[in-house]
């Protein structure tokens, strides 16, 4: 029996124009010319949070050097989410669900940023957690904000939640957890090449309501 959902934000709950791939290059960029990461990367595999946390876990960063570094994100967030308009259907969803389940965002996105966004739309309300990248070690795909969750509501096993979103790195921060995970409107090959095995793909939210 389900009794939590676990939403991403970006091209989940909200219309995302993040250009993700050219954040990449320049997180990379940044990494590369500050000596952190050596050229020749293989890129199709990484993601801007990967790249960061490998650059994170060479141990050659300061505090200095970690805040420029996440300027770089941050400069594409801020533009991305200008204007981003809510998926069809979430407002509602979110009414029919709230009191039915503990709904959950977690997002790679600074929780600042997010909980803006999620506010403008007249959302934030419906979640009882938002978790950004300031309450986590390393971001999605890696576990830590989905074992954030689970620590958060301890009354609830990993089997009872189910996670949905759009990339293969929600997919598998949410496998490693334990945690069902549903890809909405997701890339099938690429999950496929990643090894993220969804319980099912939807391309309308409306749909997760049958797998509740």
């Amino acid at each position: 029996m389900v009794k939590g959902i676990i939403f991403d934000m970006d091209n989940t709950l909200l219309r995302s124009r993040i250009d993700f791939e050219a954040m990449k290059q320049d997180v990379y960029q940044f990494l590369v010319s500050h000596g952190i990461l050596a050229e020749g990367v293989e890129l199709n595999r990484h993601t801007a949070s990967t790249l960061i946390e490998a650059g994170v876990k060479t141990n050659r960063m300061n505090e200095s050097l970690m805040k420029e570094l996440w300027d770089v994100p941050k400069k594409h967030e801020v533009i991305g989410m200008k204007d981003a308009e809510l998926e069809p259907g979430v407002k509602e969803l979110l009414k029919e669900w709230r009191g039915l389940y503990h709904l959950v965002v977690v997002t790679n996105n600074s929780i600042e940023a997010a909980e803006a966004v999620l506010r403008g739309h007249d959302v934030l309300r419906f979640f009882e957690q938002v978790v950004g990248r300031e309450q986590v070690r390393f971001l999605k795909p890696a576990p830590d904000a989905f074992l954030h969750v689970l620590l958060r509501f301890g009354e609830v096993s990993p089997g009872e939640w189910i996670s949905v979103g759009d990339s293969w790195m929600d997919g598998r921060a949410s496998q490693l957890a334990g945690i069902p995970f549903i890809a909405y409107g997701g890339d099938e090959a690429k999950m496929k090449e990643m090894e993220v095995f969804p319980r099912a793909f939807i391309r309308d939210l409306r749909d997760l309501n049958e797998y509740l």
